[in-house]
């Protein structure tokens, strides 16, 4: 049976993001998910407050990282949850796409679908130089080791519940994304990829892809995970 789309939930880090939070959460479709849930990664804004006050629970996680905050969520989700959808809280995502991304699994079609920015309508100045190359190496190294082509390692992503508890997530900081599309590929997952829109970010301040230094830090990671998942995957007797 076709997951209920009553018992999919949006999962939203968000650091710092008072100025974005409340319009972020007023695009989001009414009815499509069950709960909206921001993880407040360690704000020392209003970030928190304002979600709450646009109706989405709410959950601490004050160790940074995207991926900690993502793991953070996976602890607190109702229990019937089906089908879990990730993005950003800055606005650069455009919440009403999120139907794009759950079709695919609600026809038994999909386990994982992608949102992939780099195949859909990505505004000028929302992709840097250097993000277009960093995520262009770590899809070529994927490509080189799995023989998997993937587009994209855009945030904006719809899983089943089921197929993410399968891939046993550990990455806490930048490599989220990439573990999970690297253990879908060991774990043999349906995956689709799905153009969607992507935008400069309304307010606030990048906090990975504007900064040079955190940028290499977040490529080294990102890379250094590949190498690593490949290799026990490899030597080790399978996916770990």
């Amino acid at each position: 049976m076709s997951p209920n789309p009553q018992r999919a939930v949006l999962i939203i880090p968000a650091l710092n993001e008072e100025a974005v939070i409340g319009q972020m959460l007023a695009r989001v479709p009414v009815g499509l998910f069950a709960s909206v849930l921001v993880v407040d990664n360690g704000s020392s804004d209003r970030t928190a407050e304002i979600a709450r006050l646009h109706g989405a629970d709410v959950v601490s996680e004050p160790a940074r990282g995207y991926g900690n905050a993502c793991l953070r969520a996976l602890s607190s989700l109702p229990e019937r949850t089906e089908i879990l959808v990730f993005m950003q809280a800055d606005l650069s995502e455009d919440p009403s796409e999120a139907r794009r991304l759950i079709a695919p699994i609600q026809a038994d079609q999909a386990d994982l679908v992608i949102g992939t920015r780099t195949q859909g309508t990505a505004q000028p100045g929302s992709l840097l130089v250097h993000q277009r190359f960093g995520n262009w190496l770590a899809t070529s190294m994927i490509r080189l080791l799995y023989a998997r082509r993937y587009t994209d390692l855009g945030a904006f992503r719809a899983i089943r519940r089921d197929a993410l508890a399968g891939l046993k997530m550990h990455s806490g900081r930048y490599a989220w994304t990439v573990e999970m599309q690297v253990r879908a590929i060991e774990q043999r997952l349906r995956v689709v990829e799905i153009p969607v829109s992507y935008r400069p970010r309304f307010a606030g301040e990048n906090k990975i892809s504007g900064r040079l230094g955190a940028s290499f830090a977040a490529g080294a990671t990102i890379l250094s995970t590949i190498c690593r998942l490949w290799w026990r995957y490899r030597f080790c007797a399978g996916p770990v």
